[in-house]
């Protein structure tokens, strides 16, 4: 979130949203007001053979309850309290437009359509009314209180602690066009952090040296960093790719100079036109889709756990009668944004199993029980992760987590597997349905380009199609 650059103290995000939030209520119940109205006053009164009369009933409270909510959630599924203070208005208006059209279909579908109207051509009349009063109400306030944040930007009272990845004549030219008054957008340069080793720095006029890029990653924490601008010189260029893979974990806006191929490819917005930049997207799936998956997740996994726990209870038994131990098995994983967690599994093999150090399993590993075995074939073993999906440190769907032993040695041999670690790892993956196990770490790199592939592609319906083929695999018994 932004800062007070007058105080330095962070900006509460929290209380800005709750703005936007009780600003579309309103909205929402001054379009209803006015649709319904509209109706009594015009409509009724030919249908009915009556004197207009203007009289809130039942259904208008009830509807003033409900579609608040309504709006509030769909907003919330689009992403219009997201990143609230980095959007021009100009997007703004787009998406609150986009948001009235569907939500306006949805509501008069749902709750006009089959209502009584003696002509069809008011369904049209009331559906652009509704709509025409929804964005009407929705674009006035959240343009009100979208200026009041450009404003503060503006008149740079607001920033957003940013760190520049560069240190001569780019780097100088960019921060002098941002730091004009026509160009300003809100980064408040924090210093700067150099591609090569050098002498002497252009920019070092301007801005603190904070390092060598190869450092960022601590410079980044330690100042708090919310946004990145790279800003490299033509005979840096090949090193842009190192850059970007050692800022995949990190929480921070990603920003780069475009050249001529960039513009051309349509990666430069108009938005950004006062002062052309690329976006390097961070998250791979979409915002309301997020919100939805992670929904599912939940509901799915507690459904889960209550409809197999005899399964569960049936299962703790066979474990604890197999071998001497505990009936769970936990162990230390790297989840999201490479963050360590421990995976919950039912013990599948004896409890001295890597008394010599982290060892992989395979087909015929003698320190697999016998229960362990039928367990793995049918992947029971799995089912306790359900209660990590609901702490929320995994996922039904993503790549299986490995343990940093071997996620060390993977990223040695493949540096782009860090790249997984943008999103939440999970019990099922593409990288499981398609491959498998892996038994060594070369096999580990083989089943990555899968869960790459699942990375680039990321959406419900993927999701859902990995979860089928899962499920078969599982009553055909093919797991290993």
């Amino acid at each position: 979130m932004p800062i007070d650059i007058t105080s330095g103290k962070k900006l509460s995000e929290t209380r800005q949203v709750t703005k936007y939030v009780i600003a579309d209520a309103i909205a929402s119940i001054l379009s209803y007001t006015g649709l319904y109205s509209y109706r009594k006053i015009y409509i009724e009164p030919e249908y009915f053979l009556s004197e207009s009369v203007l009289k809130f009933d039942r259904t208008y409270f009830f509807a003033i309850l409900l579609l608040p909510l309504f709006w509030v959630f769909l907003h919330l599924m689009l992403g219009l309290y997201k990143d609230i203070y980095r959007r021009s208005r100009l997007r703004e208006f787009f998406l609150v437009f986009n948001a009235s059209i569907w939500g306006s279909i949805l509501v008069f579908f749902l709750f006009i359509l089959d209502d009584y109207v003696y002509s069809y051509t008011l369904y049209y009349v009331l559906f652009f009314l509704y709509f025409g009063l929804q964005f009407s109400f929705g674009a006035l306030f959240r343009y009100f209180l979208s200026s009041q944040t450009s404003k503060a930007i503006q008149s740079r009272k607001i920033g957003f602690p940013t760190l520049m990845i560069g240190s001569n004549q780019n780097a100088v030219n960019l921060y002098t066009r941002l730091q004009s008054k026509r160009k300003i957008n809100g980064n408040f340069f924090v210093g700067f952090v150099s591609v090569n080793n050098n002498i002497k720095y252009l920019i070092e006029k301007n801005l603190a040296f904070l390092g060598n890029y190869t450092e960022m990653e601590n410079v980044i924490n330690e100042n708090k960093i919310e946004e990145v601008v790279i800003a490299v010189e033509s005979s840096e260029h090949h090193m842009v790719q190192s850059i970007l893979s050692r800022l995949d974990l990190l929480p921070v806006h990603i920003k780069l100079i475009p050249d001529t191929y960039d513009i051309l490819a349509g990666k430069v917005k108009m938005e950004s036109v006062s002062e052309p930049m690329v976006e390097i997207p961070t998250d791979p799936m979409p915002y309301g889709q997020k919100i939805i998956k992670r929904i599912v997740d939940v509901v799915f996994s507690i459904l889960i756990l209550i409809l197999i726990s005899p399964l569960l209870l049936f299962v703790s038994i066979m474990v604890k009668l197999s071998s001497p131990g505990p009936i769970f098995f936990f162990q230390e994983r790297i989840g999201l944004h490479g963050k360590p967690f421990f995976i919950i599994k039912f013990r599948s093999m004896f409890c001295d199993a890597e008394k010599e150090g982290p060892m992989l399993s395979s087909n015929e590993d003698p320190r697999i029980t016998k229960w362990g075995k039928i367990m793995r074939k049918f992947r029971l073993d799995e089912l306790p992760q359900f209660w990590n999906v609901l702490k929320g440190e995994m996922a039904i769907v993503g790549p299986r987590p490995e343990r940093a032993y071997f996620a060390k040695q993977i990223i040695e041999q493949a540096p782009y597997y860090r790249q997984l670690y943008r999103i939440k790892p999970g019990i099922t993956s593409w990288g499981m349905v398609k491959f498998g196990y892996a038994e060594n770490v070369e096999e580990m790199i083989e089943r990555l380009k899968f869960d790459l592939i699942y990375l680039e592609n990321m959406n419900l319906l993927n999701d859902l199609k990995i979860l089928i083929y899962t499920v078969l695999i599982v009553f055909q018994g093919r797991g290993k």
